[in-house]
């Protein structure tokens, strides 16, 4: 029982290091929750959940080796970055508006921040490099220690810290953004969006370097 403890909290700091690196999630997060207020946060995480569950899924069925492919990385990194530019380009045009009381929000703009976490997830090619090798390994690890249960452990742990460090973020955006002028609610669109062309651009040449 201690080990399947320390396993989990394992898994919890190794996600955590994970999703403090800066990416198109955090971008999205920082966006949506300046506009929807908190629960973009938790809604755009569980659009990430469902990514990984689906890969979970995956990895499991025996294709952790076409996952990290080089064919897989290239063709990720081009449609995830061309994916990325579109959202990023959408995002620096937008226009401010006010927030929407999280009361108030409805069923449509819930399944945009879904869908937004979905999005940002499967267009990043390091996402899948990830899981068919750290992600891999955790999760046949919890296999060998305690089977559904090691493997419980392992997921518990790591969404617990995307949603602890996507709730933060989202939390402390949506504060700031209470007394926001439009004007600089535009600016932090425009910065969000132009991060997220960079980053496509990022792993469209990345996607070419490593084919080439």
């Amino acid at each position: 029982m201690m080990e399947l403890a320390l396993f989990t909290a394992t898994s919890f700091l190794v996600g955590l290091s994970g999703a403090l690196a800066p990416g198109p999630m955090l971008s999205v997060t920082i966006s949506d929750s300046v506009e929807k207020g908190f629960i973009a946060g938790p809604l755009i995480i569980s659009g990430h959940i469902i990514s990984e569950i689906i890969l979970v899924i995956l990895l499991f069925a025996g294709l952790g080796w076409l996952i990290g492919s080089a064919p897989a990385t290239f063709i990720i990194g081009l449609i995830g970055g061309l994916v990325l530019i579109l959202m990023g380009l959408q995002m620096v045009k937008s226009k401010p508006y006010l927030k929407v009381p999280e009361g108030n929000l409805k069923l449509k703009s819930k399944s945009h921040s879904v869908l937004e976490g979905i999005l940002s997830s499967i267009s990043n090619p390091y996402f899948f490099i990830w899981w068919a090798t750290i992600g891999g390994a955790f999760l046949f690890q919890g296999v060998a220690l305690a089977g559904l249960v090691g493997i419980s452990g392992f997921l518990i742990g790591h969404w617990s810290s995307d949603l602890l460090w996507y709730s933060t973020v989202s939390f402390l955006s949506s504060r700031g953004s209470r007394k926001m002028k439009p004007r600089t609610h535009q600016n932090i669109l425009q910065v969000c969006g132009l991060f997220l062309v960079i980053i496509g651009a990022y792993f469209i040449l990345n996607a070419f370097k490593i084919s080439f």
